[in-house]
């Protein structure tokens, strides 16, 4: 399962874990809007739709590619527990990791056929046929089998326990309570099918293949017979040293390399050298049975993104993704023909949650949440701060739908009815007074340092305090790892980032659900959830979907702002460098990088 994940942009909290329901039941349509200069790519084949494109017999060329997403460390080769579950770390594991299926630029899925492929065979009950690539081996020559589908269903499997807890610290541990029984098919071969006990409407993104079962099996004292009969029969205290070795056996310290024997490779690029706070190298996986990385080595730097402009122009770095900002443009654009800029929308939308933890000014007082929304300047935060970067942008008005995706007017209609449009100072200064509540401090907590939330807010505290409310900037360093868990905010602002599902919204609205940080709860948004996440049927979703909305917006949840404008750099000699709206980050086709012949 692929849950919300919170944008790069704003902190990263979890790649499988925090990865945001942004596909419209319709599907997204592609990506409009951008700034002026150059946001068309270099290719050496020209793209024919959203996903990899076919660049025919290649071989692999020497040298190296540098790019930078932003300056946190790589973690660890599992990023599957919730330690390690951000898009920095992925950035590494899904060049070495592959699965059956991928997300293109606009966010649509496709099948890898490298891995193998995916066959709906039954809707009652829903039943998957996966075959995997005959020629698919891990980077030891093991062959990639079926075993290695139930370690990956095993650990996100929270029904094999031991006293009572999961024995895999798994930020997924659902899908075996979605596929009670486990792959079936022979452990050693390349077939095997999952049986839903409810329709599952994200069944071609599940995360399957992830991890070696033979080396888990090895390093728990089982044969990967052993191994696989104990996880289909829930037999946790036998999986559970097996379990320990995933859990922590793949760590290693900063700079220190993973064992190769043990941290094994199913991509087309395989680690190769790690320098603790600058990068980490990847070199071409000779044992890759599918089309050869163009490039030989890829270097990921921990480059803070305020060095990345600089380091374009000096060439120490060829490709980054800095925040999108006015002065970052214009540095961008200051580099002349040297760079390609391409930009557009992103699946990234930035939020203002309120607190409805018991005691919280907000939380039981929907009168002082309307007052506080009829005063926060949506239209003046787009104009100021978004439109000079996107022409196109405008006020986001529904959370699981994007403007630029085709549901979006159908499910704003039927949701919003517009009361939040414009700042009503009168109002809101009215409601405290009824309220008894002028001067009221609010708390807004984001991450910090990022010049564009604290613009954010200073625009809302101008405009809120001539309303009554004292707006207080509590910005932090620890809000992720902090303020946003222990509840120490009034209002908080960051941003979620989609992985393309359709039902990872149910993480964040439903009742206790582990992304629910504002402690939200109505039982009618969970159950409409339940009818989205269990109908295959696109009606259906689409109707469930202007029902939460319209829930969400009657409760006041809290106020969705704008969708993130994205920008990607390349220095112009490097072909084949594609942003994409969705959270994989513009290395999401790293391996087809190549530089221009000379």
């Amino acid at each position: 399962m692929r849950l919300k994940r919170i944008s790069k942009a704003v902190a990263l909290g979890a790649t499988f874990a925090l990865a945001l329901s942004a596909c419209s039941p319709g599907g997204p349509a592609a990506p409009t809007g951008s700034p002026s200069a150059g946001s068309t790519g270099k290719y050496s084949v020209e793209p024919t739709n959203t996903g990899l494109a076919d660049l025919g017999d290649i071989t692999t060329a020497s040298g190296s590619i540098a790019a930078s997403i932003g300056e946190d460390e790589f973690i660890s080769y599992n990023g599957f527990t919730p330690e390690a579950n951000n898009a920095y770390n992925s950035v590494v594991t899904e060049r070495i990791q592959s699965s059956f299926s991928y997300f293109g630029t606009d966010g649509a899925v496709y099948q890898n056929p490298a891995i193998g492929s995916i066959e709906k065979v039954s809707d009652s009950p829903l039943t998957i046929k996966y075959t995997i690539n005959p020629d698919a081996v891990w980077s030891d020559g093991t062959p990639i089998t079926t075993a290695d589908a139930v370690l990956a269903w095993a650990l996100q499997n929270a029904n094999l326990t031991v006293d009572g807890k999961p024995i895999f610290n798994s930020v997924a541990q659902d899908l075996g309570d979605q596929v009670p029984k486990g792959p079936k098919g022979e452990a050693s071969g390349k077939e095997f099918t999952l049986v839903y006990a409810e329709p599952n409407p994200d069944w071609e993104i599940q995360s399957l293949l992830i991890h070696p079962a033979h080396i888990v099996a090895e390093q728990g004292g089982l044969s990967t017979a052993e191994f696989v009969a104990a996880a289909l029969a829930g037999d946790g205290a036998k999986l559970e040293k097996a379990a320990d070795f995933w859990n922590t056996g793949w760590n290693t310290d900063p700079g220190t390399v993973p064992d190769p024997a043990l941290a094994l490779s199913s991509g087309p690029y395989k680690i190769d050298s790690w320098e603790a706070g600058q990068s980490i190298t990847l070199t071409a996986n000779d044992k890759w049975w599918g089309t050869p990385a163009a490039t030989e080595k890829l270097v990921i730097r921990f480059a803070a993104a305020d060095t990345h402009v600089q380091a374009l122009q000096n060439a120490d770095l060829d490709v980054v993704e800095p925040q999108a900002t006015i002065d970052t443009v214009a540095q961008l654009e200051g580099l002349g023909d040297d760079v390609q800029i391409l930009a557009g929308d992103t699946l990234s939308w930035e939020h203002l949650d309120f607190n409805f933890a018991e005691g919280n000014k907000f939380g039981g007082n929907p009168e002082l949440r309307q007052a506080f929304a009829l005063c926060v300047p949506r239209q003046q935060i787009v104009d100021n701060l978004i439109k000079p970067l996107n022409p196109g942008a405008q006020v986001m008005n529904a959370r699981e739908v994007f403007p630029f995706q085709e549901n979006y007017g159908d499910v704003v209609s039927a949701a919003y009815s517009g009361q939040y449009d414009a700042v009503d100072i009168e109002g809101a200064k009215r409601i405290l007074e009824e309220q008894n509540a002028t001067g009221v401090k609010v708390r807004i907590g984001y991450n910090a340092p990022n010049p564009r939330r604290t613009d954010v807010v200073a625009m809302i505290k101008s405009s809120c305090d001539q309303a009554g409310f004292e707006v207080v900037d509590v910005g932090s360093g620890d809000f992720f790892s902090k303020t946003l868990p222990n509840g120490d905010y009034d209002v908080a602002l960051y941003a979620w980032s989609s992985s393309g599902q359709i039902t990872s919204g149910e993480n964040i609205y439903a009742t206790g659900k582990p992304q629910n940080y504002s402690q939200y709860s109505n039982r009618d948004v969970d159950a409409a959830w339940r009818k989205l996440a269990t109908s295959l049927d696109p009606a259906v979703q689409l109707e469930q979907t202007k029902a939460i909305e319209k829930l969400l917006w009657e409760d006041l949840h809290g106020i969705p702002l704008f969708a993130h404008p994205g920008i990607t750099a390349a220095r112009a000699d490097v072909l084949n460098v594609r942003r994409t709206a969705a959270q994989s980050t513009v290395l999401w086709n790293a391996e087809q990088w190549l530089r221009a012949p000379r």
